[in-house]
């Protein structure tokens, strides 16, 4: 009786006490910043990220971040969409050469640089910066970077060629139009991957104009002079294969057709299992003095929503990302290119060819303009391209043509503004 009393006196204080202990957790939950963060990574750099993402939450017991994986194809217009409204997420990633526009349009990102100290740019290698930089301000961290680079099959090639002069001689060795194989391949009439010549050649897109307002330069004189070099290599050497799509690419690098080609990180995913590659630096360009081709490179920046409501926490999550430990973490697990610069000193990372490689190629790279009328750009350069390798306009006429056409549109752009 005694053991049955004491029993109800326990049960009956546990009910009482049960309503303040879920009264003092839901008030512990409700302190809590509830964090949305939005990518668009998918197989192991995803995996990789949400491991990072559950380290911050494991050492940050005031925040909960969320990560949302957002198809690609989609995902610039869900930022565009849904941030301004006030429906999307407090930080997101993605590459800079839309950060103009969003800044432009106004209410979808928010400048950070209150938050920024000298530590925190110093974690950075050199260049990072700059691109989640706009008008000298702030935007954003960098986080990964993704450069074009020479990729070469190792059974092959024995020592990739160091200039264009090599370059081409190796290819005319290595072309055989009646098998179908080239000295090497690449996407020669996209000019996201053009423009390592065209920065050779020490050309652009755009200027600074007065005030910082970009003024378009397609047409320049060094522009076409990088064109028609890659015009002479498809046409008048033959050395590379016609409407060079990446399905035809990753297919003559995998069947040994084309030992050599230029691509960025995101063509290893493509390789075939068990052939052992290398990476080394693009070609230094004979044709412009010697000058090394830079290729622009991607920087995927995170950014905090301007309509986030927990910017401070927000700010906690994207500063632990480019920290040390989360690198380590993308490079080695998820095999990205952080933007860190202490993890290239680790031997997990140094001693990994493909990393390194990537890094090296870092080193001549150059940030992919960030102007607000980048994503104008585009559409005329495409067509130009294509007219040109069809042969239905020069060099020179066809980057005329484009040239008019991104200054009508930008204008246009302006008035409706």
């Amino acid at each position: 009786m005694v053991q049955s009393r004491r029993t109800l006196f326990r049960l009956a204080g546990a009910a009482l006490l049960a309503p303040l202990l879920a009264a003092g957790a839901g008030e512990a939950l409700a302190q809590q910043s509830q964090l949305t963060v939005w990518h668009a990574y998918r197989g192991q750099e995803k995996a990789a990220f949400e491991k990072a993402v559950a380290l911050f939450n494991e050492q940050n017991k005031d925040v909960v971040a969320k990560p949302l994986a957002v198809p690609y194809d989609a995902y610039a217009d869900k930022i565009s969409a849904a941030v301004p409204r006030g429906s999307g997420p407090d930080v997101f990633i993605f590459a800079q050469d839309r950060l103009g526009g969003w800044i432009e349009a106004g209410n979808i990102v928010e400048p950070v640089d209150f938050f920024i100290d000298d530590a925190v740019t110093k974690r950075f290698l050199p260049n990072m910066m700059e691109a989640v930089t706009y008008r000298g301000q702030a935007y954003g961290l960098p986080f990964n970077y993704k450069p074009i680079a020479l990729i070469y099959n190792k059974k092959n090639v024995k020592a990739p060629p160091k200039t264009t002069s090599e370059l081409v001689a190796w290819a005319k060795k290595n072309t055989n139009a009646s098998t179908g194989a080239y000295g090497f391949a690449y996407a020669y009439s996209d000019f996201y991957y053009h423009a390592a010549l065209m920065n050779a050649f020490g050309g652009g897109v755009f200027a600074d104009g007065a005030g910082g307002i970009a003024t378009p330069t397609v047409n320049r004189p060094e522009n076409v002079k990088s064109v028609e070099l890659v015009m002479n290599w498809f046409k008048d050497q033959g050395i590379l294969p016609a409407e060079p799509s990446s399905a035809l690419i990753t297919s003559l690098f995998n069947e040994g057709k084309a030992n050599i080609v230029f691509s960025g990180p995101w063509f290893m995913g493509e390789i075939a299992d068990g052939m052992d590659v290398g990476i080394a630096p693009l070609p230094t360009v004979d044709e412009a003095g010697g000058k090394p081709m830079a290729p622009w490179m991607t920087i995927e920046g995170l950014y905090i929503s301007a309509q986030s409501k927990n910017k401070d926490a927000a700010w906690k999550l994207v500063e632990f990302l480019t920290t040390d430990a989360v690198a380590k973490i993308m490079a080695v697990e998820g095999r990205q290119q952080p933007t860190n610069a202490a993890v290239y000193k680790l031997p997990e990372v140094a001693n990994d060819p493909i990393l390194a490689g990537f890094a090296k190629q870092a080193e001549t790279a150059v940030p992919m303009p960030n102007y607000a009328v980048m994503s104008l750009m585009w559409s005329p350069v495409t067509t130009a391209m294509n007219k040109i390798v069809k042969g239905s306009a020069t060099p020179k006429q066809a980057l005329d043509e484009a040239q008019q056409t991104l200054s009508t549109d930008i204008d246009a752009l302006r008035k409706s503004r």
